[in-house]
């Protein structure tokens, strides 16, 4: 896979990352970005997000959820990567699952 193929990740972001605007950190940083997709509050604490768009992108988008808004504190993010879809044609925030 070349830097600039298309591919998609979905991920877990951990720690303190609920009632800081982590969702609309992401936003606006995929926006930015160009890539697709959505981000979603989880019950448990969490913060789910699934995205498409070229691989070295997608790397920039990892590192903004590494990092966070100020008021987080990011503990982990468990990634898996998969086959681009074409199924999403913005990005945005899903609601709570």
């Amino acid at each position: 896979m070349t830097d600039n193929a298309k591919a998609r990740f979905h991920a877990i972001v951990k720690g303190y990352v609920q009632g800081v605007g982590f969702r609309y950190y992401v936003l606006d940083a995929a926006v930015a970005l160009r890539v697709n997709g959505w981000v979603r509050n989880l019950w448990d604490g969490d913060v789910e997000v699934m995205a498409e768009g070229e691989r070295d992108t997608l790397e920039k988008l990892i590192a903004v959820l590494r990092r966070g808004p100020r008021a987080a504190h990011v503990s982990g993010v468990d990634l898996e990567w998969g086959e681009f879809t074409g199924e999403f044609s913005s990005f945005h925030v899903k609601s709570t699952y």
